[in-house]
């Protein structure tokens, strides 16, 4: 079987910066299990992986535009400290959720001056080139529930 839209892909993978650090992993995780199609992982992973099978092991460079986007300045803001829903986020790295008019997005503390709070509402990875080694552990067909809900359920049923 090779990966298509609707199969459900167990992948293990190793993600790595330009300076080669290593950014995340699956080692000491088990494999990521994601729905293929579905918008699961990244875009450029996802195109990547397409038609690959069950052994395949691959190494794949993600431009941002296939990846978390570029940074964008003007999703940085400084707010009134008072804005913040508990004043122990005002700590440089804290992540907060915060309301905006694209609805709810995760933003991270960059700066606390006084009474003001930078907070950069790009994704951590914005504007990075992403370096994945990755193998293909498993591919399976997805269960018709699976494709509603659009992802892939726990080993057993449906975990949310």
């Amino acid at each position: 079987m090779k990966i298509s839209d609707g199969t459900a892909v167990q992948i293990d993978y190793t993600l790595r910066n330009d300076a080669g650090e290593v950014l995340d992993t699956s080692e000491g995780r088990g494999p990521l299990a994601y729905l293929h199609g579905a918008g699961n992982i990244i875009p450029g992973l996802e195109a990547a992986l397409e038609g690959k099978g069950a052994g395949d092991t691959l190494s794949v460079s993600i431009p941002p535009a296939e990846g978390y986007g570029e940074r964008d300045e003007a999703m940085v803001m400084t707010v009134a400290l008072s804005q913040l829903p508990d004043r122990k986020l005002a700590q440089v790295g804290a992540h907060l959720n915060v309301q905006t008019g694209q609805g709810i997005r995760l933003a991270t503390v960059t700066a606390v001056t006084g009474s003001r709070v930078t907070l950069d509402l790009n994704h951590p990875l914005a504007g990075e080139t992403l370096h994945f080694d990755v193998h293909v552990v498993d591919i399976q067909e997805a269960s018709a529930e699976e494709r509603a809900h659009g992802h892939v359920h726990a080993h057993g049923g449906h975990a949310h």
